[in-house]
């Protein structure tokens, strides 16, 4: 397939780009750098540095490439900010999505689009919370994954698309960058081997439900071949505390880790986790990286070791 990856450069979508790249896919990546890094990408990945904002230039991409799939991570990561400014969150993750979506209509492609399961699903969700549990998000990031979703089932019930969504829980992995504001795996990793103390806002007592990057690259993969549109969970079902995160870090590097504590972050989810039953029985798709192991592979990568891109 020709498949063209928006955010192509980031943590995720360096991995997505990896997994299409395997099979012998052609490789298209938009990114504009500003939290993507072109050196994530492989040999072999084709890279243009645009916005999805800028619907002109992605028009002209895409009629030059004529993908047969896009897969949508482009994307305002950053749930503060979107607290902070909602309407430049909006123009990144509804105009964004809109303008992919239209892009894809003019050449026939699928979209397969990154959305959020934790920031959809609200504070009374069941937890591990199936796909239809009621949509409450309680942010303006949610609000816009939530609308960007809209969007693409419209396009399927009026134009007859078969696009998708992955409702991606806590990703974590190799290439997260540890110095910023998310990612809170690769953020502990790299102050434990600095010799610094993790800090836990709250009492470490929520949850989260932490999936492995390369796990999430294989479900894009399942998602393109299954060739239908649908909206999958794609997480482990898995609550992990932050503290029994610690302890899952302490356990890797062999020592044990003191965490320092500071005052809970208002709006934060006390639990969270996604049940990934149906993208089990409609993708056969399951999650293959333990915790455990996921950390060993962090801890190695922001340590300095090799991590082989199939490994990743």
């Amino acid at each position: 397939m020709r498949v063209l990856i928006t955010g192509g450069a980031g943590f995720i979508g360096s991995h997505v780009a990896d997994a299409f790249l395997a099979r012998g896919d052609t490789v298209t990546v938009v990114d504009d750098l500003s939290h993507g890094q072109a050196e994530r990408l492989a040999p072999g990945v084709s890279l243009h540095k645009m916005s999805v904002r800028d619907a002109r230039s992605f028009n002209a991409l895409t009629e030059g490439t004529r993908p047969d799939l896009i897969c949508h991570l482009a994307a305002q990561i950053d749930v503060r900010a979107s607290v902070l400014d909602p309407a430049e969150d909006a123009q990144a993750n509804i105009v964004g999505t809109v303008n992919v979506i239209e892009a894809a209509r003019a050449v026939g492609a699928r979209v397969i689009f990154a959305s959020s399961g934790g920031a959809l699903y609200g504070r009374d969700a069941a937890v591990p919370s199936p796909e239809d549990t009621p949509t409450l998000p309680e942010s303006p990031y949610g609000v816009a994954k939530l609308c960007a979703e809209q969007y693409i089932g419209l396009c399927n019930r009026v134009h007859g698309a078969g696009h998708s969504v992955l409702r991606l829980a806590n990703v974590y992995g190799p290439r997260q960058d540890p110095a910023g504001e998310g990612g809170v795996v690769a953020i502990f990793c790299a102050r434990v081997l600095a010799g610094q103390a993790p800090v836990i806002y709250g009492d470490g007592s929520q949850t989260r439900d932490y999936v492995y990057v390369g796990d999430v690259a294989h479900a894009f993969t399942a998602a393109a071949d299954n060739n239908r549109p649908g909206i999958w969970n794609i997480g482990t079902g898995i609550e992990t505390s932050v503290l029994e995160l610690v302890t899952a870090i302490a356990e890797t590097v062999g020592r044990p880790i003191t965490p320092g504590f500071a005052a809970a972050r208002p709006g934060e989810l006390q639990r969270s986790a996604v049940a990934p039953g149906l993208a089990a029985a409609e993708l056969g798709w399951r999650p293959r990286i333990t915790l455990m192991d996921g950390v060993r592979k962090v801890t190695r990568w922001i340590g300095g070791g090799a991590v082989p891109r199939s490994d990743c």
